[in-house]
C-alpha cells in the first residue's frame, strides 16, 4: 500500500494543472482500493462550500457545477468534525443529503476524510460502494494517510496554479499573489533576482500555447543541438570509461530519437501545452516508470533520463544560465533564494537591494535577522513556489504581512507606491529626532544598545546614536572564511570596533557556531543541532580555538576600558567557570605582552546569555561569578516553546508574545534587579516596538537591538508612558492567547499614534 501511496501523491506533483491532477488521483485510488466511486471535495472559503472536482463513479457533469454548504451533507459534516466517517448505509444518516445531479442513488457505504493543511480544512477526500458495509480499518487509514500527504500537494499545485497560463490566456490576466512569513517589515517594489538558479525540470512552471507549429518546431531543433552536444560528450570520453558508463550515452541517443521522446513530447503540445512543459509532463511520467521497476540498474536511470532531459530544456528554453554581473542588475532588487545566507547578502550590492524573499525559513530565522539588521523588508517561508516563477518579474512585498504580489498591474502598483511613499515621510519624521534621548513621557530613561556582527556598512550609519554595543557576534568573520581566522587577522577586526567608540561599553560574544549557524569547514551532523554541539559547549570542547579568540579580545583591547566579554548557550554553574578559568589563563599571558608594550590591560567584565531555560532557576548562583546578564529572547522562546524558529511549518507556533514567554521574562528582569546584577536584553524583540513597551514594563533598562530598529525605538520610548506600559502588562499577563496579547499590544500601540510602525501607511 505504501508503494501505491507513493504513486498516487507524485501524480499531484507531477500534473501541472490542479483539476487534472484530482482527476488522476480518483482514477489511480479508484483502481489501488477496489472501491466503485471515489470522489474530491475542495473547499471555497469566499463562497463557504464545498465544490466537487473530481470524481470516478458520480456523474462527470456535476463535476464543478455541484457545492455543498458547509453546514450541509456528509461533507460538510466531515469539514466540521475535521475526522473520518465511515458509514455503511449513508442514505439512513441524518445529514445525508441528497444531491440529483452527482447520481448517487446506488451507492450506500460511505467513507470519507478531511483535506487538512496548517490546521485549515481544504476539501474532502471519499470512497463509496454499491453495497452496503463499514469500510475496514486498513482502508480508513489508506485514506487518511492519502488525505494528509494530498493536503501539502495541493496547498503548492494551487500556488502554482496561479502562475501556469501563458500570456494569450485571459485569466493571465489575474492578481498573482502568495503568502509567506512576515520576516522584516516594510514594503519593497523591485525586480525578483534569483541568484544561481538552475535550470531544472522539477522546478519549470507549466505553460500552455496556441502557436503548436512553433512550439513543435522549437523542441526539434532543442533536441537537435542537444544530440550534437551528447555527441560530443560520447567522443570525449570514449576509451576512458568502463562500458556500462558508456551505454548510458546509447540510453541518451535512444530517448532523442524522435519516435521516442519526441513522438509523446509533440502529442502533448497539440493538446496546448508550450514545449518545455510537455517534455516535462512526459520525462516526469518516464521518471516514475524507472522509479517503480524492480531492477536497482533501471531503478537508476531515472537520473540519466532527467539529466538528458535538463540539458533538452537549456536549449529549449536557450537559457544562459550565468548570472547578471553586479552591473546589469536592476536598480531595485528583490533578491529570491531557496535559503537566504550571510554570505549570500554580504556578496550582493547593498545599493541595488531593496526587499528579500526566502523559499524557507521562518520570522526567526538567521535569515530573517540579518534582513531586520540591514532594514531590507523580507518574507520567508514561501512554500510551493518555484524559485524560477519569481525570477525577474516585477514583485510587490510586504513585509508586515508576508504578502507578496508578482506582476502587478497598474493600479495595484500605484497604490503600493503611495503605501512606500507614507512610510517613507514615517522614517524621515522619525530621523529628524535623531538626537533626543530615549526617555519616556514621565521620565523613564532606556539605555539603547546595537547587535553589531552582521553588517558594519549598515551598523556604523546608525551606532553613534547607540549607548554602546549589546551583542557583537563574533561568529560572523568565522563563518565568511573557509578556515578559521587566525588570532592576527580577530586582533584587527576586534581593535577596529573597540577603538571607534572607546567610551561606550563593547560586549563581545564568544564563538556561537553550530544550530542554525554552521560552520562551512567545520562540518557537524546533528539530528538535532538546535540542542546539540553549539555556542559554549564546542569551544569548552576545543579550548585551543576558545584561547585564541579571547586572547585576539584581549589583545585588541590593550589601553582601553570598553570590552566586555559574554558566554553564550550557558547551561550549568561549571560552564562559566570553566571559561572563566580559560579567560584567566588567556588574561596573564596577554598581560606579559601588553607591560613589554607598555600598554595596560585592563580585566573585562564577564557576562552570560540567558537563553537556557535551565539557568532560570540558577541566577543567585550565576550572580556571584559574573558581572553582567544578558537575555537572549530568540532561543529563549525557542527552547521554552520547544519550537524551532527555522521551521516555517511550526512558525505560528513561535511567539514572544505567548504568555510563558513574557512570564520567564518577567521573572528573569526581577530576579536580576533583586540580585543587582545589571541585565540587558539583545533578541529581536528588543527591536519591536510592542516589545518594547513590554520590556519596559517588566523592568529592563537596557535593550540591545538590531541598528536598524535603533531610531525607531527611540520614537517608541519617547511615545510612551511607563505607568500605561504597566497596567498594558499586568493587563496581557493575564491572557492565555499570544494573539490575543499582540492584538492588544497593537491596540495600544495604535492609541499612542504608532500604528505606522506596525503596519504599512501611516
Amino acid at each position: 500500500m505504501l508503494t501505491k501511496l507513493k504513486r498516487i501523491v507524485k501524480e499531484v506533483n507531477q500534473t501541472p494543472v490542479l483539476d487534472d491532477a484530482l482527476s488522476g488521483v480518483a482514477k489511480s485510488l479508484k483502481e489501488a482500493i477496489k472501491v466503485d466511486s471515489v470522489s474530491i471535495y475542495l473547499a471555497n472559503y469566499e463562497k463557504q462550500h464545498f465544490t466537487l472536482r473530481a470524481t470516478e463513479g458520480l456523474a462527470k457533469s456535476a463535476i464543478g457545477n455541484v457545492s455543498i454548504g458547509f453546514s450541509e451533507g456528509l461533507i460538510g459534516l466531515i469539514g466540521q468534525r475535521e475526522e473520518p466517517i465511515n458509514i455503511s448505509n449513508a442514505q439512513t444518516h441524518p445529514r445525508f443529503k441528497h444531491y440529483p445531479e452527482v447520481q448517487e442513488e446506488q451507492y450506500h457505504a460511505f467513507l470519507g476524510a478531511p483535506i487538512i493543511h496548517q490546521r485549515k480544512v481544504l476539501g474532502v477526500l471519499t470512497l463509496q460502494q454499491q453495497r452496503k458495509r463499514l469500510f475496514s480499518q486498513d482502508e480508513e487509514a489508506f485514506l487518511v494517510t492519502l488525505a494528509m500527504q494530498l493536503a501539502v500537494e495541493i496547498v503548492n499545485a494551487e500556488a502554482r496554479g496561479r502562475f501556469s497560463l501563458s500570456d494569450d490566456h485571459p485569466e493571465q490576466n489575474e492578481i498573482k499573489s502568495v503568502k509567506g512569513v512576515p520576516g522584516s517589515s516594510g514594503l519593497a517594489a523591485g525586480v525578483g533576482v534569483v541568484q544561481n538558479l538552475l535550470v531544472n525540470l522539477r522546478n519549470h512552471v507549466p505553460k500552455r500555447s496556441g502557436d503548436r507549429e512553433t512550439q513543435i518546431q522549437n523542441y526539434r531543433s532543442a533536441v537537435m543541438q542537444t544530440r550534437q552536444q551528447v555527441e560530443v560528450l560520447s567522443q570525449r570520453i570514449q576509451g576512458e570509461v568502463p562500458d556500462d558508463v558508456q551505454a548510458i550515452f546509447t540510453l541518451y541517443h535512444h530517448l532523442l530519437d524522435a519516435n521516442s521522446l519526441g513522438r509523446e513530447v509533440e502529442q502533448k503540445i497539440t493538446l496546448g501545452w508550450d514545449a518545455a512543459t510537455s517534455l516535462k509532463m512526459v520525462v516526469e511520467n518516464y521518471i516514475t516508470q524507472f522509479q517503480g521497476m524492480s531492477d536497482a540498474y533501471m531503478r537508476e536511470r531515472a537520473v540519466d533520463v532527467e539529466d538528458l532531459s535538463n540539458r533538452i530544456l537549456a536549449n529549449l528554453l536557450n537559457l544562459d544560465t550565468s548570472r547578471l554581473t553586479r552591473e546589469e542588475l536592476p536598480d531595485k532588487c528583490i533578491l529570491v533564494a531557496e535559503e537566504l545566507t550571510a554570505t549570500m547578502l554580504a556578496e550582493f550590492p547593498k545599493g541595488k537591494l531593496c526587499g528579500l524573499i526566502s523559499i524557507r525559513g521562518s520570522s526567526n530565522s538567521h535569515a530573517a535577522i540579518m534582513a531586520r539588521a540591514l532594514g531590507v523588508p523580507a518574507v520567508m517561508g514561501v512554500t510551493g513556489v518555484p524559485l524560477s516563477l519569481l525570477d525577474n518579474k516585477d514583485i510587490l512585498l510586504d513585509g508586515y504581512t508576508g504578502g507578496i504580489i508578482v506582476s502587478p498591474n497598474q493600479t495595484i502598483e500605484r497604490e503600493f507606491q503611495q503605501l512606500i511613499q507614507e512610510e517613507k515621510l514615517l522614517s524621515d519624521k522619525i530621523l529628524s529626532q535623531d538626537d533626543l534621548p530615549a526617555i519616556t513621557k514621565d521620565n523613564c530613561l532606556l539605555s539603547l544598545l546595537v547587535n553589531a556582527g552582521l553588517s558594519a556598512d549598515i551598523e556604523n550609519t546608525y551606532s553613534s546614536y547607540a549607548d554602546g554595543v549589546g551583542l557583537f557576534r563574533t561568529e560572523i568573520p568565522f563563518m565568511m572564511r573557509q578556515r578559521f581566522p587566525t588570532e592576527k587577522e580577530q586582533v584587527e577586526l576586534y581593535r577596529a570596533m573597540l577603538s571607534a567608540e572607546p567610551d561606550k561599553p563593547f560586549t563581545m560574544r564568544t564563538l556561537d557556531v553550530g544550530g542554525d549557524k554552521p560552520l562551512p569547514y567545520f562540518p557537524m551532523t546533528e539530528e538535532n543541532p538546535f540542542l546539540g554541539w553549539r555556542g559554549i559547549r564546542l569551544t569548552l570542547d576545543h579550548p585551543e580555538v576558545f584561547l585564541v579568540q579571547i586572547r585576539a579580545m584581549l589583545r585588541a583591547s590593550i589601553g582601553l576600558q570598553n570590552l566586555q566579554i559574554m558566554l553564550p548557550m550557558i547551561t550549568s554553574v561549571s560552564e562559566v567557570l570553566e571559561a572563566k578559568r580559560l579567560i584567566s589563563q588567556a588574561f596573564f599571558e596577554v598581560q606579559e605582552e601588553a607591560k613589554v608594550q607598555d600598554g595596560t590591560l585592563y580585566h573585562p567584565k564577564i557576562g552570560v546569555m540567558l537563553e537556557v531555560p535551565a539557568v532560570i532557576y540558577q541566577l543567585p548562583q550565576l550572580a556571584k561569578i559574573v558581572d553582567f546578564f544578558s537575555v537572549g529572547s530568540n532561543d529563549l522562546t525557542q527552547y521554552l516553546l520547544a519550537v524551532d524558529r527555522n521551521n516555517a511549518r511550526v512558525s505560528e507556533l513561535y511567539d514572544s508574545y505567548h504568555p510563558a514567554v513574557l512570564a520567564a521574562l518577567y521573572n528573569i528582569a526581577q530576579q536580576a534587579n533583586d540580585l543587582n546584577v545589571p541585565i540587558t536584553l539583545c533578541g529581536e524583540l528588543a527591536g519591536e516596538p510592542g516589545g518594547t513597551i513590554l520590556l519596559m514594563a517588566m523592568g529592563y533598562r537596557k535593550l540591545s537591538m538590531n541598528s536598524h530598529s535603533l531610531l525607531k525605538i527611540k520614537w517608541v520610548a519617547r511615545s510612551a508612558n511607563l505607568n500605561d506600559a504597566k497596567a498594558l502588562l499586568n493587563e496581557v499577563l493575564a491572557m492565555s492567547d499570544p494573539k490575543d496579547v499582540r492584538e492588544r499590544v497593537n491596540l495600544y500601540l495604535e492609541s499612542i499614534g504608532l500604528g505606522g510602525l506596525i503596519r504599512a501607511g501611516i
